[in-house]
């Protein structure tokens, strides 16, 4: 694969390394948001079809991105916050239950389960990281397997971690959480795009994205997979468009309460939404083409070299058979300034982000090897 950067409207004059914040737009999905945005000034061209037609395609080029064969197991969302509220009303807790989380995942996939404490009586069991360098992330992992127990009824996870970008062996922790009747949750705005993820592989019982990230989308919208023990379950909202018949409009007086099928019942309400919809199905359709195990490989390419000099000049990161090569954390050592470096990077117009005691870098396609050999400039 090679750089895609002509693809993009990046601004020439910096070294955008932060896709893990937000990703860059594409030309091509500009150009369809801008189409679909002045559609509506003339009303009188959306048709019925459209409320349904660009939902089914964005819910099929979805499916084929993570390997899913019926496209009706793909709910459109607004925000991840909003597909894991789905998860936890749908989940039958009770009091004991154990949530296993990771230590410091991101707050949209913590917040929802916490408040089961007091609601339902259930107890988090937050796996923290091991406070040590060589074999971080071979511990973490284990250390998760190992608190998955009888007791647990949810796993809910990152596949690749927010702040630095520690993998999680997903395929393990399903055959651990198939053990023990658990469900398997897994939040992965920061990994599906950009590594390769296969539902029939890892079947994972809900895998849920934001769709401004890796996906390379709008910001407001999102898609998620629901496995089949949330197929007969209940929706956060009952909407018109959620129920069967509703294609047909003229008889929308005669209520049906009868929900569709599958994931379809979990769709937000507006999910047509004639602008950010046809969006995020172009850049699904981008993704695919390129394939996100070409993506991943690229960003080794691009980054070995930094990382291995990095390394040699006292900065911890990750061992890469633990760690995503879009998105990784670079740890200072003790004896670094960490504002004089944020004032480095921003003087020398280098932007990535700062999460936890990490500087987080995520490059993209749009990346080559010298905005990381200007990155290693900065830090050393």
């Amino acid at each position: 694969m090679h750089n895609q950067k002509e693809l993009f409207n990046l601004d020439k004059q910096i070294t955008y390394l932060n896709g893990a914040y937000m990703s860059p737009q594409l030309k091509s999905v500009e150009s369809i948001g801008l189409a679909a945005l002045t559609k509506k000034s003339n009303p009188h061209l959306i048709s019925g079809d459209d409320f349904f037609t660009e939902k089914v395609i964005l819910k099929q080029r979805f499916a084929q991105l993570i390997e899913v064969q019926d496209f009706e197991t793909i709910a459109i969302i607004p925000s991840v916050s909003y597909g894991i509220a789905i998860a936890v009303n749908n989940i039958p807790f009770e009091r004991g239950d154990e949530i296993v989380v990771l230590e410091e995942q991101f707050p949209s996939n913590y917040y929802a389960w916490k408040a089961l404490e007091a609601e339902k009586g259930v107890i988090i069991k937050t796996v923290g990281a091991p406070e040590i360098k060589l074999g971080r992330g071979e511990h973490w992992n284990q250390r998760l397997l190992e608190a998955i127990s009888p007791k647990t009824k949810c796993i809910a996870i990152p596949h690749c971690h927010w702040a630095d970008g520690t993998l999680f062996n997903v395929k393990e922790i399903k055959l651990r959480s198939a053990e023990v009747g658990a469900y398997l949750v897994i939040d992965a705005t920061q990994s599906v795009g950009a590594l390769p993820f296969s539902v029939a592989e890892i079947q994972p019982d809900a895998l849920i994205c934001g769709g401004y990230k890796w996906l390379m989308g709008p910001y407001g919208l999102g898609v998620a997979y629901f496995g089949e023990r949330f197929h007969h379950g209940k929706p956060l909202e009952n909407n018109w468009m959620n129920h069967i018949g509703s294609e047909n409009f003229s008889n929308l007086v005669n209520y049906n309460h009868t929900l569709k099928p599958k994931a379809t019942r979990y769709d937000v309400g507006e999910s047509s939404n004639f602008i950010l919809t046809p969006m995020l199905s172009e850049a699904i359709r981008q993704l695919t083409n390129w394939q996100p195990r070409n993506i991943q490989q690229y960003c080794k390419d691009i980054t070995s070299s930094a990382i291995s000099q990095l390394k040699n000049k006292g900065y911890f990161i990750e061992e890469d058979d633990f760690r995503s090569h879009h998105l990784f954390g670079i740890y200072p050592a003790a004896n670094k300034n960490i504002e004089q470096i944020k004032a480095h990077l921003a003087d020398k117009k280098v932007f990535v982000s700062y999460r936890g005691k990490a500087i987080r870098v995520s490059p993209n396609v749009y990346n080559n090897e010298a905005d990381l050999d200007k990155l290693v400039s900065c830090l050393t």
